[in-house]
């Protein structure tokens, strides 16, 4: 029986997530869908020039799992552009960097960046927040 995946440290969540080839109807295009762990392993590794493994420490994985998570996005980024596919980013198995708290007085949902955001909404200073995680894989972070 394999080991169970562990979550993918993510610090970049982009907010234009479908790319479509210029000439293509959106409708009729095939898409590839690229994880969101794929873009922060191509991000880590191809933007911000760190090697293999800072890659790895910053994502919380193996030198090896980090390899194969840039190989598969290299992979669908390739076949998208020579193929004419569509790009959607979505899913994977990650965690964020930060929890993500909703405030469940005035709806506002916003990620920490003050310990004292646990306690207190930073737009209606309400006592009534809690994480907005419904997998729970925050642990270290949160404690709601």
């Amino acid at each position: 029986m394999p080991r169970p995946t562990k979550f993918r440290r993510v610090e970049f969540f982009p907010t234009k997530t479908y790319f479509v080839p210029e000439s293509e109807d959106s409708n009729s295009v095939e898409e590839i869908t690229l994880k969101l762990e794929e873009l922060e392993a191509m991000r880590l590794k191809d933007i911000e020039k760190l090697n293999q493994e800072e890659c790895a420490k910053r994502m919380e994985v193996s030198r090896q799992t980090f390899q194969n998570i840039i190989d598969s996005a290299r992979n669908k980024v390739a076949r998208a552009l020579t193929e004419g596919k569509a790009i959607n980013i979505s899913g994977g198995h990650y965690t964020g960097k930060a929890c993500r708290y909703m405030c469940k007085e005035c709806g506002n949902t916003y990620e920490l960046n003050i310990e004292g955001d646990k306690d207190n909404c930073p737009m209606c200073k309400s006592s009534r927040v809690g994480c907005n995680k419904r997998r729970r894989m925050c642990k270290k972070y949160c404690n709601k």
